[in-house]
């Protein structure tokens, strides 16, 4: 029988990757992804292009039925990220053939972050700041290939953690780049911020500063001794749950709920990984000193 403790864990695992799964589901249906970043660079498409139909690079790139078919790549990985948000819902109750559908999942979310990490020049820290999203979904399937298991210590042994440490680490680390102005603050964290607190400029960027440096100590934290690792994980289960929340909290109009819903709740769902694989390994360390309960 499994034990109470190991059963709370799963369900942080499960819950984080359908939660990724379905947030960029929406996001791919109901919204867009930055596809074109790829699809319109002719120094990458041109060749492809040139070798595989009779168009030229003008006439490909202003081609209304090519933007139907990107639109169209864009809803089928939306429907790809659908079945793997119902596969993780069902795990226990599908097949074993079928979770192989998280690996393929997961390599779709490798996919967007490289996307992202090409529309903002390639930056290293835009890749890196999906790290927990895209690696929740491969912890899912480690986690239900290793049942049944007869203790904790089973399945999230210490390579599992650090491997997780270095994952939580580099996406609060990436976030803080950002926060830290190494490269250039989003508008979008300022608008956050200004909307929320009610402050200036000055004092917004004060503010993101002291967060992003707060990203590293929190980090670095991860790989000291328990004490320092707990208050390390924390830190980033509240600053994770706070950054995504605050998608909603700074764009909810009253007057327009659920519209303010439709735009900016799915960027909230596919963030919840930020705060629940740090809150995995914080009660991983709790219950690890606690006796097992059934």
């Amino acid at each position: 029988m499994q034990s109470k403790q190991y059963r709370i864990l799963f369900l942080i695992v499960q819950w984080a990757t359908i939660c990724v799964f379905l947030g960029r589901a929406y996001q791919h249906l109901f919204w867009d992804a930055p596809f074109r970043a790829l699809l319109w660079d002719e120094e990458w498409m041109n060749g492809i292009v040139s070798a595989f139909t009779s168009m030229s690079w003008t006439e490909y790139s202003t081609s209304l039925v090519v933007d139907k078919w990107i639109q169209g790549l864009v809803k089928g990985f939306g429907i790809l990220y659908l079945l793997a948000g119902i596969t993780a819902l069902l795990v226990r109750k599908l097949p074993k053939i079928t979770h192989h559908i998280l690996w393929i999942g997961s390599i779709g979310l490798v996919f967007l972050a490289a996307l992202y990490c090409k529309e903002k020049f390639y930056t290293a820290g835009q890749f890196l700041e999906y790290s927990l999203q895209f690696s929740t979904p491969v912890l899912l399937f480690y986690v239900i290939r290793k049942e049944p298991v007869n203790s904790i210590q089973d399945t999230f042994t210490p390579r599992v953690i650090f491997i997780t440490k270095i994952l939580i680490a580099l996406t609060f680390m990436s976030h803080g780049l950002y926060a830290l102005n190494y490269y250039p603050i989003p508008g979008g964290f300022m608008d956050m911020t200004i909307n929320i607190l009610g402050v200036d400029d000055t004092t917004a960027k004060l503010f993101l500063k002291i967060a992003g440096i707060l990203d590293f100590v929190a980090g670095g934290m991860l790989f000291l001794p328990k004490r320092f690792a707990q208050i390390g994980l924390g830190y980033c289960i509240f600053w994770g749950f706070g950054t995504a929340i605050a998608r909603i909290w700074a764009h909810f109009y009253w007057q327009f709920p659920m519209d303010s819903l439709h735009q900016w709740a799915h960027e909230t769902v596919y963030r919840t990984p930020h705060f629940l694989i740090p809150l995995l390994l914080f009660l991983v360390y709790q219950f690890k000193s606690k006796p097992v309960t059934n």
